[in-house]
């Protein structure tokens, strides 16, 4: 069993920047796929970032490439997503998510192949 732990939300006006983190409990966080989702109120979850087993391949969803940034340090067991030029559109409980199956392409980004999940960590983005 994983434990995900999201911190790092907060309310932030547009233009500005967060960092989010994710620490996950256990030993063998590098075999985890790990990733980003986010729900705004009154939509489903959304894909937003992932990243593979020793961080050298990253996505995203279209929206957020060249403002978002997903990274991980897996002596840390965590996983981070620096957001900036952030924008009211942005608002919505950020959820990590970890993927232990061994897979040669990135889970679904409709969010189904994770396994684990976070509690979730709001980000609230002023106009």
């Amino acid at each position: 069993q994983v434990q995900l732990v999201e911190s790092g939300g907060g309310l932030v006006q547009a233009g500005g920047s967060l960092r989010l983190s994710c620490a996950a409990s256990g030993r063998t966080f590098s075999k985890y796929y790990m990733g980003w989702f986010r729900q705004a109120p009154g939509k489903e979850r959304a894909f937003v970032a992932a990243i593979s087993r020793s961080g050298g391949n990253a996505y995203y969803v279209e929206s957020v490439k060249g403002r978002f940034t997903i990274s991980r340090d897996n002596a840390k067991n965590t996983v981070y997503l620096q957001m900036n030029s952030l924008k009211p559109e942005d608002t919505a409980v950020y959820y990590c998510a970890a993927d232990d199956t061994p897979r040669y392409t990135p889970p679904s980004t409709s969010g189904y192949e994770y396994d684990y999940w976070g509690q979730g960590t709001q980000v609230t983005v002023s106009s």
